[in-house]
């Protein structure tokens, strides 16, 4: 008996308060860290396992965060991803009449209007619906004619012509045509 109060003794009411800290999300790493170090210079089997769990609790966390976020289908973002690319292609067909206004003529693909924007320009040209860790890809874009062109986000699938792309709002007197059948067939 004597060795088990010996053993907490060691470690100190402060050592299991920085333990309990670790359960706070990401700056608890810290915490837990510093708790398991004790932990193994007090030789306290407890504070290394309260230790780990609080960095375990922060990884699960932000994993379930990060899950639910941005991979899950029909997740709470997936609302907010179709919002936010209405509002970039708004900025993307701004970019575009000013691009045919220069140049006098649509560009034949957004990677080559990116390359005609200024450096820290915000005109963001990926489509925010597509969910990909490799890359980020661009809004669906095509030029019908001289005097008109089409886009469109792809939607969480990234299959153009689906029903979960996102066309951008109707707009006047530019060369959008929100409507098109992305095959040619109005």
């Amino acid at each position: 008996m004597d060795e088990v109060k010996k053993e907490r003794e060691s470690a100190g009411c402060l050592a299991y308060v920085i333990g309990g800290m670790s359960f706070i999300p990401l700056i608890g790493v810290i915490f837990g860290i510093i708790a398991i170090i004790w932990g193994f210079k007090a030789k306290h089997l407890k504070l290394k396992i309260v230790g780990f769990a609080g960095i375990l609790f922060t990884v699960l966390i932000y994993g379930a965060l990060g899950y639910f976020g941005f991979v899950q289908k029909g997740g709470v973002y997936d609302d907010l991803r179709v919002d936010l690319a209405r509002q970039q292609m708004t900025t993307v067909v701004q970019a575009l009449e000013l691009y045919k206004a220069q140049n006098g003529q649509y560009p034949e693909s957004l990677g080559i209007l990116e390359a005609s924007l200024p450096e820290n320009s915000l005109v963001f040209l990926y489509d925010p619906t597509v969910i990909s860790i490799t890359k980020q890809q661009y809004f669906f874009y095509q030029v019908i004619n001289q005097n008109q062109y089409h886009i469109r986000a792809l939607g969480r699938d990234g299959t153009v012509g689906t029903v979960d792309d996102v066309l951008p709002a109707p707009m006047e007197n530019v060369g959008l045509i929100a409507d098109y059948d992305y095959n040619g067939n109005k």
